[in-house]
């Protein structure tokens, strides 16, 4: 496998307590119900402009639902310079992979500003050629814009490029964008969910990320 595309949140970091208490919060300053952790971890494949529609118990105008948001990601950006971390051995597995000559990509649910953002903050920036935020996409996940961006852009070859995600969202992706795809077991999924895409690969353990062949 040459071409590894990575999701970010539940996949490279672990970032879902994150997401979790920046979502309450929100939810809370708006007088809305607050959804379950375990509901919004649920949604953390997709972006907030969907999810929070799902999560929310009443419409909103255009104007009050940008507030929500704006509301979200002022909360997140708060947290996340103590609560977002990578995964274990994921930066050995990121750093063995761009020595072995592979070519690394993230294609995210979040805005690009805050991905790129988080990647630095990890320290994991440098590996990556090239991210895709969900600005940068006409339809958002599970649609396969962002992966095909990536395909065209650089001329990848499908048969040998890999969609890794932790959510359902991001297999149904990559099956879109007709490239492999692998599921991993440590984020927002369990096993039995990520199952019943039918994942070309699923794995439990970031270090098995290098035996996709």
């Amino acid at each position: 496998m040459q071409n590894f595309i990575f999701d970010f949140d539940g996949t490279l970091a672990d970032s879902g307590k994150t997401a979790v208490l920046a979502t309450q919060a929100a939810f809370r300053d708006f007088n809305l119900k607050e959804p379950t952790a375990a509901t919004v971890q649920y949604y953390m494949g997709i972006p907030i402009e969907v999810s929070f529609k799902k999560m929310a118990d009443r419409d909103f105008s255009d104007e009050s639902f940008a507030e929500l948001l704006d509301t979200f990601r002022s909360y997140y950006k708060d947290l996340e310079m103590n609560s977002i971390s990578l995964f274990p051995q994921m930066e050995n597995v990121l750093h063995q992979l761009f020595n072995d000559g592979r070519t690394l990509f993230v294609v995210s649910s979040k805005h690009s500003v805050a991905l790129q953002r988080n990647l630095e903050r990890l320290a994991i920036a440098p590996y990556f050629k090239s991210v895709c935020g969900s600005d940068q996409v006409a339809h958002f996940k599970p649609a396969p814009d962002g992966i095909l961006n990536l395909l065209e852009g650089f001329q990848l070859n499908e048969r040998e490029s890999v969609m890794i995600g932790d959510a359902i969202y991001d297999l149904q992706m990559g099956k879109a964008a007709n490239v492999q795809t692998c599921g991993v077991t440590w984020g927002a999924h369990d096993l039995a969910l990520l199952q019943k895409e039918k994942p070309n690969y699923l794995v439990s353990e970031v270090n098995q990320l290098l035996e996709l062949e």
